[in-house]
């Protein structure tokens, strides 16, 4: 009995220690339930507070656009400047002029109006200018003037703007950096700046890929695409590949010629036929093309050098040029090539070529001056070759046909873009716009650097190659474009306009002196002079009539005669009457004369009365 009681009682006890076992590992299990469930409620908010994160930091990406805002350059050809914001930084690309139109009378300049870059100046990064040419660089003095920044540009670019400060005394005080095609700078935090080679018809033009949080934007500048420049040195079509494979948010491409199907002839063929005009040539040669133009120039010092020729060089933009790009080794030729202008009658016809400005007929050019027999140094005769390299800017035609015309006059033999291919563009048509486009790949499409009409044939290209309508932004100068990853759209305006330089005067020029100007060009000037004593208010002298512009007195001495009376008359009235105001007299006068004049001879010249007090 006993040892089944002990045998029994060890049961119980094992079947406790199983129990407590049992117990035990419920217990763990449920702490370990319990370790689980906060566990997983404290992931949930470190989940929380990361997803509200994320979504805070999606809502700042939202609210931050890139802005790009032209000042100049749309619907008009020349003035071209951009600028580019993202949040408290800007950067401003080229900065240049256009020329007077036939209505602006006296203007030798028109700049952009940069009043928004005065008002943001804190902000500015730089000044990135992407090729040389005077519709691209020539308001850099006047901006400058205005904001000290920094400038970014290529060497032979950098070059040329140097010359400019020189001229108005800037160049100490300004930060002209040079980079070099293929390079990378970063502006401030927000941008970065890749400056890739390209093709036009000045060296050293660049296009730029501009990096920004809100996406890449490729802008072309102005380009052509020539497989066999000059230089050698062929556009870098990979890396615009590479930048579309990556991804480009929007694409802002020259339009100057995107109504010309096909593509622009490579520069290399005008060799061919400066050689063809040289070739067995017993005439002195003269030969106009653009100053900026420098591979023209290269190739017009090549048939010199092979046909045993001396060039003297006219106008002083091509001689400053042509200095300049020789310095810097983009034109290459003996040291010897070249005469002064004043040592030409030391040479017989056949050992010269004259080279000169004045291709677009431009009034006080070299050229026009030589035509109208007015150059000092230069006289054409019958024994002149005269190539105009160039064909006319739209405008110029009928300028450079009086040009033609008078040369052809004298004698001198002339040849021209209708006669020879002896001229060819620096922009791209319309299969070298497509190029671009599909190496490019991007998003969203702006066409620039154009009238109306070439924006839109831009335009319509793009819609050819697969970009959507709605993607295509056509924008005017002032407006203002907000675009990042998840949309792009106009919001609003900043200030911009044309600023008309007139000799030293910037700005002083205005709309209402030019309505001025353009009146007295058409109808003249007619000046009503008296004299008034001080106390009475009575005539004491006149009215005596000066007349400019209006009529030939000698011949007109009734009329002159018939507006003294009704001059008379009107001062007459007013004493009658106890008016001695002098502006109410001036008034009176002015209408009354207006509509006399007007019903003698259908005229209407400015009248100005001066009533002067003794």
């Amino acid at each position: 009995m006993t040892e089944e009681k002990q045998e029994n009682k060890g049961n119980i006890s094992i079947k406790r220690k199983e129990k407590n076992i049992k117990r035990n590992g419920e217990t763990k299990k449920a702490s370990t339930r319990k370790e689980t469930k906060t566990t997983t409620s404290r992931e949930r908010k470190e989940t929380r507070k990361t997803t509200r994160r994320t979504n805070y930091s999606k809502e700042i990406f939202k609210a931050s656009k890139l802005k790009i805002i032209p000042l100049g350059g749309l619907h008009e050809v020349g003035k071209n400047i951009t600028v580019f914001e993202y949040e408290n930084e800007i950067i401003v690309v080229d900065c240049g002029i256009s020329f007077p139109e036939d209505d602006m009378l006296g203007v030798d300049l028109v700049i952009p109006d940069i009043t928004y870059l005065e008002r943001n100046v804190d902000k500015i990064k730089g000044l990135i200018i992407t090729h040389g040419h005077e519709d691209h660089i020539g308001s850099v003095p006047y901006l400058l003037k205005k904001i000290n920044i920094p400038i970014y540009a290529t060497r032979l670019t950098a070059g040329l703007i140097r010359n400019k400060l020189e001229e108005h005394k800037l160049l100490r005080s300004t930060k002209l950096i040079e980079v070099m095609q293929g390079q990378t700078i970063s502006l401030g935090k927000n941008f970065k700046v890749e400056f890739i080679r390209s093709s036009h018809s000045i060296p050293d033009s660049v296009m730029l890929g501009i990096t920004t949080p809100a996406g890449t934007i490729l802008h072309t500048g102005d380009f052509k695409v020539d497989y066999t420049p000059i230089d050698g040195k062929i556009m870098d079509f990979g890396r615009i590949a590479e930048l579309g494979n990556k991804g480009i948010l929007l694409l802002m491409s020259d339009s100057t010629n995107s109504e010309r199907k096909g593509f622009t002839m490579s520069e290399s063929s005008i060799g061919e036929v400066f050689d063809k005009l040289f070739l067995n040539c017993t005439k002195r040669i003269v030969v106009a093309t653009f100053a900026s133009n420098v591979h023209r120039v290269q190739q017009i010092v090549n048939s010199t050098i092979k046909y045993h020729r001396k060039i003297a060089i006219c106008g002083r933009s091509m001689i400053n040029m042509i200095e300049t790009a020789k310095e810097l080794g983009y034109i290459t030729c003996p040291d010897n090539i070249f005469i002064d202008i004043d040592t030409i009658n030391s040479y017989t016809d056949e050992q010269l070529v004259i080279l000169t400005t004045g291709s677009q007929g431009e009034p006080m050019s070299a050229l026009t001056r030589m035509a109208a027999g007015d150059h000092r140094k230069v006289k054409i005769t019958p024994n002149d070759l005269v190539i105009i390299s160039a064909t006319p800017i739209p405008g110029n035609e009928k300028f450079v046909s009086k040009v033609i015309d008078d040369l052809m006059q004298i004698g001198a033999e002339v040849v021209y873009s209708s006669l020879e291919t002896i001229h060819v563009s620096g922009h791209a048509c319309q299969e070298e716009q497509k190029l671009i486009l599909a190496l490019s790949k991007p998003k969203y499409f702006m066409p620039v650097h154009g009238e109306y009409r070439q924006l839109i044939a831009h335009s319509e290209t793009a819609q050819s190659m697969g970009i959507e309508k709605e993607n295509i932004i056509m924008m005017s100068n002032g407006r203002v474009l907000e675009i990042n990853e998840e949309g792009a759209n106009i919001t609003s305006s900043v200030p911009s306009g044309r600023i008309l330089v007139d000799g030293l005067g910037v700005g002083d020029v205005g709309n209402i002196v030019l309505r001025d100007r353009q009146h007295l060009s058409q109808d003249g000037l007619i000046v009503i002079v008296l004299t008034m004593a001080a106390n009475t208010g009575e005539v004491v002298a006149g009215p005596e009539i000066i007349s400019r512009g209006f009529v030939y007195v000698r011949e007109s001495e009734n009329l002159m005669d018939d507006v003294k009376s009704v001059a008379r008359n009107e001062i007459k009235k007013c004493e009658q009457r106890g008016i001695t105001d002098w502006t109410t007299i001036k008034t009176a006068v002015k209408e009354n004369l207006r509509d006399y004049i007007f019903m003698k001879t259908k005229r209407n010249p400015m009248i100005i009365p001066i009533i002067m007090e003794v």
